[in-house]
């Protein structure tokens, strides 16, 4: 039985024979440039536990499947058709997310990024939380949050300024513009680019070594070299959990998800009038005033302040 067939994966690829004692873990979403759902992180987090107990498994790779993307980030359909309307329950989808962060820098063995593609927003922290990155030539990277109204949900605010410096962290967080692979190689995102074509050999090399010195020691570096980034994530992430648990549904990420995704326009914020919004006073998150008017014929209660009419049953308020 293949490995496959075992765990009836749907969006993740899971090859224990992909090299000697490696595993290989593939986002397979090749069609959303391998954005993950709430079932593929519940997927990624199954074989990051099963490669973490097994004992031939000694190294582990993350990847994208084909050549286009290593990982978008959350799939921003499911955001925008699901957590927009209900952001309460983007608290919950933390869960497996948070659980596939600490699989890839507690499971005692090295773990390798294989970025074959574009690299956005969340596919971003994946790679960080990553120990190693081998990139091919053609990748980009990008933290789009400030596009789309979103902030890092956990890993490129904390952790790229230590991985790359904070003015670095400040550029790809603020300006949100692509950098290529050369640039990420020259501020130490990646240790290594070659041609998409010698990917995998490279990735296998750096695993043949990994495999060539003591588990025990290297166990031990990463528990030492992760320590920044458990001391900045135990700090952060639970603030980006509530900010999204939050925020989903207000104004800002709601333009930026449906027009920017969805919708395929920009959602500049300067031309959605929410800038001007600002300047006058007011908050995106209650654009029309705080909830606190109650319908006198149908007795629909938290409607905005500045609401002339009931939402409900269009009965004038006073």
């Amino acid at each position: 039985m293949s490995e496959k067939e075992k765990f009836d994966f749907k969006d993740i690829v899971y090859d224990k024979q992909w090299y000697t004692h490696t595993a290989l873990v593939m986002i397979n979403r090749p069609q959303r440039l391998n954005a993950y759902t709430l079932n593929t992180l519940r997927e990624l987090c199954r074989a990051m536990e099963d490669a973490m107990w097994d004992d031939n498994i000694q190294v582990i790779v993350i990847t994208g499947a084909g050549d286009k993307g290593f990982c978008t980030g959350g799939d921003v359909i499911e955001y925008a058709e699901v957590y927009t309307r209900k952001p309460s329950d983007f608290y919950k989808w933390f869960d497996p997310y948070f659980r596939f962060f600490d699989l890839i820098r507690r499971c005692g063995k090295p773990v390798v990024a294989r970025v074959n593609g574009t690299v956005a927003g969340g596919g971003n922290e994946i790679h960080l939380a990553c120990d190693l990155s081998v990139a091919a030539d053609h990748v980009r990277f990008i933290q789009p949050g400030p596009r789309v109204g979103m902030t890092s949900i956990g890993g490129a605010t904390q952790w790229l300024p230590i991985t790359v410096g904070i003015r670095r962290a400040a550029w790809m967080c603020f300006i949100s513009d692509f950098i290529d692979a050369k640039t990420a190689l020259e501020w130490g995102l990646v240790n290594q680019v070659v041609p998409y074509s010698q990917l995998d050999d490279a990735v296998k090399k750096v695993c043949r070594t990994l495999l060539s010195l003591s588990p025990s020691s290297l166990r031990n570096a990463k528990i030492h070299i992760n320590l920044w980034k458990e001391w900045i994530w135990a700090l952060t992430t639970e603030h980006c959990r509530e900010w999204f648990s939050a925020h989903a549904g207000s104004v800002e990420p709601s333009v930026g998800m449906w027009h920017y995704f969805k919708e395929k326009r920009g959602p500049d914020y300067l031309d959605a009038g929410i800038r001007e919004f600002l300047a006058k006073g007011g908050d995106p998150r209650i654009p029309y005033g705080p909830y606190l008017k109650t319908c006198p014929k149908c007795g629909a209660k938290y409607l905005p302040e500045k609401f002339k009419y009931c939402g409900v049953c269009g009965a004038p308020l006073e």
